[in-house]
C-alpha cells in the first residue's frame, strides 16, 4: 500500500537535500576537469557577460556572468539595440551556455530551457506528444505562467516561423528544437517585456538562441544513456569542421550535423502506481482510491459497474427502432470472451444492482488496464540535421555572415485499440453523429447495430436479392439487430509526426563612419509538418464494412490487413508554415554625457508570416467522412507586418543610466499598436546595483484565434468539483462518496470547442521590473528582482464553469453557449448523461495578471590554487497569477492546479529553482544540481469557482490535498583527459525519486508531466565523449 503524508515545508527540504548536495560534492570521487568559472568584478564595473570566455553556470544573471580578464569590446546584449561595454541592463538577463547544459548534464537546449525557474504554467515538453498533443514533437516555454503565445523566440535575434501546428489548435509558438544544439553558444533569455524593439509576443520576455560565430578544426560528440531501469535509452553523435579564423584570416566557414534519438517508454515500465488504474492501494488518513481498471474489482469485491472493455460484446435490439425489446434480456454477451484478459465473475447479488444491468448473464466480465497496456511515457523522437555558416571581415569594421540550417524531428507512438463506439468529434457543417447515442438529427437510430441482414452494396440489404443473415450477429435469426460494444483488438491507434525546418539567414554590421554604426540582417524559414495516423476508424468506412460483413467481429484476427486498412485508411495531414523577415537599424551618439555617450539606435522592419493547417478531420463532405478521435482543428492565415523602433540611452551621470525605446507596428490585418519602455540603472556604489523598467507590450491574435477554418476541441478531464450532489445522486453517489461513483463519472472527460473570430483585437501588456544587484564581498553576489505583468483584452473563450454548472444543476445554459450531452450511461440509460463538449466563441474579454521576484545568488572560491568551489542558486516565486472577468469576479491560480484547462492540469506552483554546485579539481569537475519545484493545492478556480483556490476541490480524498514539493538531485562528472578529449559521466535524478503522485492532473497518469519531468524516468546514466569542442 502507497501511504501519502502531508508535504513538509519547502525550506525545510530545501535545506535536508542541500547537505547531501554538499556532502556528495565534497566527496574524495570529485576529481575533474572543468572549464573555469566566470568571476565578477560587481556590479558597477560588470564588463561584458553576453560573450563570456568562460561559462557562467546555468541560469546566470547576464550581470553576474562576467570575467575579470575580459576585454572591453563592444557586445550588443539582447532587449538592446545599441553597443555596449557593459553588459548590464536595466532589464533582468539570464543567460545559458553548452558549457553550463555539460555541467547540469542536460542533453539539449530545450531541456535546458525547460529547467528554467521563471518557465511556469503551460510549458510545452516532449512528454506531451504521447499524451495526444496538438503539437506533438515541439518544445516551448511558459516565462511567468503567461503561456507560450507570451514569449518570445529569436534565433541571433531574428524571428523564427510559427509551428505550424498551434498548442491546443490556438497558441503560436516557436519550437525550442529548430536550430541544432551543437552550433549553439549560448542562449540569452530576458526576463522582461521587450515590445518596444521586438513587437508582438514580448510579453513575458525573450529568448534569443544564439549561435556560434565561427569555429576552427573538427570537433564531436557521443553520448548514450539508459534508465537504471534498463529503458528509456537516448543516442546523440554530431561533428563540426570549420576553418579559418576571424582575426587572422578574415573569415570563418564551418558545417555541423547531428544525429539524435530517444526511444519511447510504456507506462508499463515504470512502478505501481504509474503503471496502473488500479488505485486501491493510494491512501490518505483511510481513504483509498478506486480500481479504475475497467471492470475491475473494488476493496468491498464488486466491481462498481459493467463498462465497456476492448473485446466485442453485443446483445439484441429492435432493427427499425434500435431499442430494447420488450421481454428480451438487455445483458450484453461476449462474442469470443474475453481475448486474454483477466476476467471477474460477478456473484448474483452483484448482477441485482442498477450499474450491472448491461452485464453478461452469466456473470463473467473483462478486466483491462488501460495504462498499463497502452499507456505512454515518452514518444520515440528522432532528430538529425545539419547547418552551415560563413562569417568573413569586410574592411576594418564591417563583418558580414551568411547561415543556413535544416533540422527534421520525428516522432511516434502507439495508443488505444481503435474506437467504434463512441462520438464523431465536435462538428461544423453538420449535426455531430454518434455511434454511442441516438442522434436526432440522423433518424434517432444511430448507436453502432449489426443488422438482421448483409449484402454486397451495404444499403437496403434487409430487401435485397443478395441478402443473407448476417453472420456476426448471434440474434440476427431470430429477427434481432445486435448493439455491439468494445474496441477493434488487432488494430491500434498509431500516431506520427515529421517535421522539416529549413532555416536561412544574413547578417553585415558594423561602422559606416567614427560615430555611426549599423545592423542590418534578414531571414527566411519554412516548416513543413507532416502528421500520420494510422488505426484511427473512419465512420463510414465502419458501417460499410458492418452493413457488408466484410469485418469478421466473431474472430478479429481473421480480418486481413485490407480489411483492416478500409476500415481505417491512413489520414495523413500536412501542414506549413513561413517567414521572411529583413529588418536593419543604425546607431550614433549624439552628445557627451557626464556618465559617458547619449547613444541613440533607429531601426525598421517588414516580416510576412503565413500558416496553412488545413483540417485532417473535417466534416465538410457529411457528418460520416470523419475519423473516430482525430481533432479536426485548422487554421489558415497569412499578414505582413511593417515595423519602426527607436531606443535612447543616457548615463546622466556615472552613477545613473537612463534607457527609453518605443515600437510601431502595422499589421495588414487591420491592427496596430505603439510599445514604449523606459529603464534605469543606478549603481551608487560599486557594490550595489539598483534597476528598473516600465513598459507596455502586445500579443496579436493567433492564426487559429483569428482565421481557424475548423474549430479547436481541446479535451479536459473532469473533476469532482464540478458534479453538484443532484447529478451524482442518479448514479448512486455524492462528492463525499466520490470514489464510489461509477467510471462513467469519475473518468469523464469533456470537450472545448472555441470558435475563431476574425474581429479579435490585439492583447494590451504593461510592465514593470524593479531589481537589485548586490556584490558584498568580491566573487559573491546576490539578485533579485520584482516583476509585475498585467495583461488585457486577453483573447479567451468565455469561462465555461458557469455553462457546466448550469447543464449539471438542470438550468437554463447561458446566452453565447452549446452544450452537448454525451452518450448516456449504458448502466444507468435514463440519468441526465455527462456533457460531450462545451462551445463558445474566442472573446477580448478578461485581464490577466502575474506578479512575483526571482532570486539569484552567486559564489566562488579559491580552496586551493588547483581546488575551486563555485555556487549558483536560481529560484522565482509567484505571488500572483489570476484572471479578473468583465463582472469584476477573480479567480488566482497560484498554488494550485490552475489555470486547470490551460495548463492541462499542471497548474502554477509558486515556487520553482535550482541550486547548481561545481568543484574543480586539475583536470577534473564535479557538479551537482538540487532542483525543486514546488507542490501547490488540488484546487482550481477555473474549475470550482472564485474564492476556492486552497479548498482541496479537485481532491478526492485519496492524497493529500497539497502534493508534495519534488526535489531530485543530478551529479555530473568530467575528466579532461587531454586538451581536446573529454570524457563525461550524468546520475540525473542520482536518488530515484519519482515524482509525487497527483490523481487529478490529465497530462499524465498520476503524476504532474510538468513538475515531474524527466524524473519519471528515475535514476538515469549517461555517458559520453567531447573531442574538440
Amino acid at each position: 500500500m502507497i501511504n501519502t503524508f502531508r508535504s513538509a515545508p519547502k525550506m525545510r527540504l530545501l535545506l535536508t537535500a542541500a547537505p547531501v548536495a554538499l556532502i556528495v560534492l565534497a566527496s574524495p570521487a570529485a576529481a575533474q576537469v572543468a572549464v573555469p568559472p566566470a568571476q565578477t568584478d560587481g556590479p558597477a564595473n560588470a564588463q561584458p557577460a553576453a560573450v563570456p570566455n568562460s561559462p557562467a553556470p546555468q541560469g546566470q544573471d547576464v550581470g553576474q556572468a562576467v570575467d575579470e580578464n575580459q576585454n572591453t569590446q563592444d557586445i550588443v546584449v539582447t532587449g538592446s539595440l545599441l553597443r555596449r561595454t557593459d553588459a548590464e541592463t536595466p532589464s533582468p538577463v539570464t543567460v545559458i551556455t553548452t558549457e553550463n547544459l555539460d555541467r547540469r548534464g542536460l542533453s539539449t537546449v530545450q531541456d535546458g530551457l525547460q529547467t528554467l525557474a521563471s518557465n511556469n504554467g503551460p510549458a510545452l515538453t516532449n512528454s506531451f506528444t504521447a499524451n495526444g498533443a496538438f503539437a506533438g514533437g515541439a518544445s516551448a516555454v511558459s516565462l511567468r505562467g503567461l503561456s507560450s503565445n507570451s514569449t518570445l523566440v529569436l534565433f541571433d535575434n531574428l524571428r523564427g516561423a510559427y509551428y505550424p501546428l498551434a498548442d491546443d489548435g490556438t497558441r503560436n509558438f516557436v519550437d525550442l528544437n529548430t536550430i541544432p544544439d551543437d552550433i549553439v553558444e549560448r542562449v540569452e533569455v530576458l526576463r522582461d517585456g521587450a515590445s518596444s524593439l521586438y513587437g508582438a509576443d514580448a510579453v513575458a520576455g525573450v529568448v534569443n538562441i544564439i549561435t556560434k560565430k565561427q569555429f576552427k578544426g573538427i570537433g564531436g560528440r557521443v553520448e548514450g544513456g539508459i534508465a537504471e531501469r534498463g529503458d528509456a535509452s537516448q543516442y546523440r553523435m554530431s561533428l563540426t569542421a570549420g576553418t579559418g579564423d576571424l582575426e587572422d584570416d578574415r573569415f570563418n566557414v564551418y558545417a555541423s550535423g547531428f544525429y539524435y534519438r530517444s526511444e519511447a517508454l510504456k507506462s508499463s515500465k515504470r512502478p505501481y502506481p504509474y503503471n496502473s488504474d488500479d488505485l486501491r492501494n493510494i491512501c490518505f488518513e483511510g481513504n483509498c482510491g478506486s480500481n479504475n481498471v475497467i471492470n475491475g474489482t473494488e476493496a468491498n469485491g464488486n466491481t462498481g459497474g459493467f463498462e465497456i472493455a476492448t473485446p466485442f460484446a453485443v446483445r439484441p435490439r429492435d432493427p427499425i427502432t434500435g431499442a430494447a425489446i420488450p421481454g428480451v434480456s438487455a445483458r450484453y454477451q461476449y462474442l469470443n470472451g474475453c481475448q486474454g484478459l483477466p476476467t471477474a465473475q460477478l456473484t448474483p447479488a452483484e448482477l441485482a444492482l442498477a450499474g450491472n444491468a448491461a452485464a453478461p448473464a452469466n456473470g463473467v466480465v473483462c478486466q483491462e488496464d488501460v495504462t498499463n497496456l497502452y499507456g505512454n511515457i515518452t514518444p520515440l523522437i528522432e532528430r538529425f540535421g545539419g547547418s552551415a555558416r560563413a562569417t568573413a571581415k569586410i574592411g576594418d569594421t564591417v563583418e558580414a555572415y551568411g547561415e543556413f540550417n535544416f533540422l527534421q524531428t520525428s516522432t511516434a507512438y502507439t495508443g488505444l485499440p481503435a474506437t467504434i463506439r463512441g462520438n464523431a468529434p465536435a462538428g461544423f457543417y453538420f449535426p455531430r453523429y454518434s455511434t454511442s447515442a441516438n442522434i436526432a438529427a440522423y433518424g434517432n437510430n444511430t448507436i453502432l447495430q449489426l443488422p438482421v441482414y448483409v449484402c454486397a452494396s451495404g444499403v437496403n440489404c434487409a430487401t435485397a436479392t443478395d441478402r443473407t443473415l448476417n453472420p456476426n450477429n448471434p440474434f440476427a435469426a431470430q429477427g434481432q439487430s445486435a448493439a455491439i460494444i468494445g474496441r477493434i483488438p488487432n488494430l491500434r491507434e498509431q500516431n506520427e509526426s515529421r517535421t522539416r525546418a529549413y532555416r536561412a539567414a544574413f547578417g553585415i554590421s558594423g561602422d559606416i563612419t567614427d560615430n555611426i554604426g549599423f545592423n542590418l540582417g534578414g531571414t527566411a524559414m519554412h516548416i513543413d509538418l507532416q502528421t500520420k495516423a494510422n488505426g484511427y476508424v473512419r465512420i463510414q468506412n465502419l458501417l460499410n464494412a458492418i452493413n457488408t460483413g466484410s469485418y469478421n467481429f466473431i474472430n478479429p484476427a481473421a480480418n486481413s490487413q485490407t480489411v483492416l486498412d478500409q476500415i481505417a485508411p491512413e489520414n495523413v495531414n500536412n501542414a506549413t508554415s513561413d517567414l521572411y523577415q529583413l529588418q536593419g537599424n543604425v546607431q550614433t551618439t549624439l552628445a557627451q554625457l557626464p556618465g559617458g555617450p547619449l547613444a541613440i539606435g533607429l531601426g525598421a522592419a517588414v516580416r510576412y508570416e503565413a500558416v496553412d493547417a488545413p483540417s485532417g478531420n473535417s466534416d465538410i463532405n457529411g457528418p460520416t467522412q470523419r475519423y473516430f478521435r482525430l481533432n479536426g482543428f485548422g487554421a489558415k492565415g497569412n499578414r505582413t507586418v511593417y515595423s519602426a523602433y527607436a531606443e535612447l540611452e543616457a548615463p546622466i551621470v556615472d552613477q545613473l543610466t537612463v534607457n527609453a525605446s518605443g515600437r510601431y507596428d502595422k499589421y495588414s490585418s487591420g491592427q496596430d499598436n505603439f510599445s514604449p519602455k523606459v529603464g534605469a540603472k543606478f549603481t551608487p556604489i560599486r557594490q550595489l546595483a539598483i534597476r528598473g523598467t516600465w513598459s507596455k507590450g502586445f500579443r496579436i491574435p493567433s492564426f487559429g484565434e483569428a482565421n481557424a477554418t475548423f474549430p479547436t476541441t481541446g479535451y479536459v478531464g473532469a473533476t469532482q468539483g464540478i458534479y453538484p450532489d443532484s447529478y451524482l445522486a442518479q448514479y448512486g453517489c455524492s462528492r463525499a462518496t466520490y470514489t464510489s461513483c461509477p467510471a462513467y463519472v469519475t473518468g469523464a472527460t469533456y470537450g472545448q470547442t472555441s470558435i475563431s473570430n476574425p474581429d479579435l483585437k490585439a492583447e494590451k501588456s504593461r510592465s514593470y521590473t524593479a531589481g537589485i544587484l548586490v556584490e558584498p564581498i568580491r566573487n559573491v553576489s546576490f539578485t533579485v528582482d520584482y516583476f509585475n505583468i498585467r495583461k488585457t483584452d486577453a483573447i479567451t473563450t468565455a469561462n465555461n464553469a458557469p455553462a457546466i454548472a448550469a447543464y449539471y444543476s438542470g438550468q437554463t445554459i447561458p446566452a453565447g453557449y452549446t452544450v452537448i450531452a454525451d452518450a448516456a450511461d449504458i448502466n444507468n440509460p435514463t440519468a441526465r448523461p455527462r456533457i460531450a463538449f462545451v462551445q463558445a466563441p474566442f472573446i477580448n474579454a478578461n485581464t490577466i495578471k502575474s506578479e512575483g521576484i526571482d532570486f539569484g545568488i552567486n559564489a566562488s572560491f579559491a580552496i586551493t590554487p588547483n581546488v575551486k568551489f563555485t555556487s549558483y542558486l536560481e529560484a522565482s516565486y509567484i505571488i500572483e497569477l489570476s484572471t479578473t472577468f468583465p463582472d469584476g469576479s477573480k479567480e488566482r491560480y497560484e498554488g494550485t492546479l490552475g489555470n486547470y484547462n490551460l495548463t492541462a492540469g499542471s497548474g502554477t506552483p509558486q515556487w520553482r529553482g535550482t541550486w547548481l554546485n561545481t568543484i574543480e579539481l586539475d583536470n577534473v569537475l564535479l557538479s551537482g544540481t538540487v532542483n525543486y519545484f514546488d507542490g501547490y493545492d488540488l484546487s482550481a478556480e477555473d474549475q470550482t469557482g472564485p474564492g476556492t483556490a486552497g479548498d482541496c476541490g479537485l481532491s478526492d480524498g485519496t492524497i493529500p490535498c497539497k502534493v508534495k514539493d519534488y526535489i531530485t538531485f543530478d551529479l555530473n562528472t568530467s575528466f579532461k583527459v587531454t586538451d581536446r578529449f573529454t570524457f563525461y559521466v550524468n546520475a540525473i535524478n542520482l536518488f530515484d525519486r519519482l515524482p509525487p503522485i497527483d490523481n487529478v492532473t490529465y497530462g499524465a497518469h498520476l503524476y504532474n508531466p510538468v513538475q515531474g519531468g524527466l524524473g519519471i524516468l528515475g535514476r538515469y546514466f549517461r555517458a559520453g565523449v567531447k573531442i574538440g569542442l
